[in-house]
């Protein structure tokens, strides 16, 4: 049992990141699982049209102001594809504008050219763009979907309803990515579920918690169990997005407690990380949105 322990415990140090290198440009395996979380939830989504789309939420995907033709489900998948590609974008460009911004002004401010270059300055290598926020990435990928919806004369609320239980699966592969890129390490721990992570600072010292792994039982698979669970049951529109706003904010704020903060952030409040403040503030607002939504049932 002893060996069995020690070889889980030292498996970080066996990563390596780069999945394969083609001249100069290298390959992550956390760009491969962000490749990963988009084809499993287009796959999850595809199958919702082909299993839960009925006639009467046909209608509801338009906007009520448009008569009530139905899509059929081939225009369905079209549009779904469109609005995740939509989404995808509006959460990477809100993701990077919101880490730099909520995360580390002050070195951006000095270095403008980094928030969108993935070259090191200094060596020339292709390194990506590293740093993102979740929480901007929401409010991205909402202000981009919203926008396409109203383009496209959608039911934005139903629309969202209809992707957001797909999302987690999502969350699962992205926190592996985290995983693989040796990232997102969690806190100190005595216990046996800790792991040496060589980027740490004094690793070889002390085991730290697995937080991505954790995250993605949270994030990914406790969230979407859920959200598939209720996914056909909405009492109105806008339940299942404020619903997995609630539950991602939740989930996110647990998971914090074994996530090792940023090193130039720390703590806000006592052993409160910026994180979870935002989770907070998360939670609140799917509170508010369940509120002001729930008058509004389906007809």
């Amino acid at each position: 049992m002893k060996e069995i322990i020690d070889y889980y415990q030292h498996i970080p140090l066996n990563i390596e990141p780069i999945a394969f290198t083609i001249g100069s440009f290298s390959v992550g395996w956390y760009s491969l699982m962000y490749i990963a979380a988009i084809g499993a939830v287009y796959r999850i989504l595809s199958y919702r049209i082909k299993k839960d789309i009925s006639p009467e939420n046909r209608i509801h995907l338009q906007a009520k102001n448009i008569g009530n033709n139905k899509f059929s489900k081939k225009e369905i998948k079209r549009l779904m594809g469109d609005f995740l590609l939509i989404s995808f974008t509006g959460a990477l460009l809100g993701g990077r504008l919101g880490y730099v911004l909520l995360y580390n002004p002050f070195y951006y401010l000095e270095h403008p050219l980094e928030i969108i270059s993935p070259y090191d300055f200094a060596t020339g290598e292709f390194i990506g763009i590293y740093g993102m926020s979740y929480h901007g990435g929401l409010v991205g990928a909402v202000i981009a979907a919203y926008f396409f919806a109203r383009k496209h004369k959608l039911n934005f609320r139903a629309w969202a309803d209809f992707i957001v239980p797909a999302v987690p699966a999502g969350y699962f592969f992205g926190r592996i990515g985290n995983f693989l890129n040796l990232e997102l390490y969690g806190r100190a721990t005595d216990s046996w579920i800790g792991m040496y992570f060589p980027v740490a600072a004094s690793f070889e010292y002390s085991l730290r918690f697995p937080s991505q792994l954790i995250e993605a039982f949270l994030e990914g698979i406790i969230l979407f169990i859920i959200l598939w669970s209720i996914r056909n049951n909405k009492k109105y529109e806008g339940h299942l997005l404020s619903f997995y706003i609630v539950g991602y904010g939740v989930a996110r704020f647990l998971g914090e407690f074994f996530r090792e903060p940023d090193e130039h952030i720390g703590f806000i409040f006592s052993f409160i990380t910026l994180g979870q403040i935002f989770s907070i503030l998360m939670i609140l607002a799917g509170i508010g949105l369940c509120y002001f939504q729930k008058k509004r049932k389906i007809v």
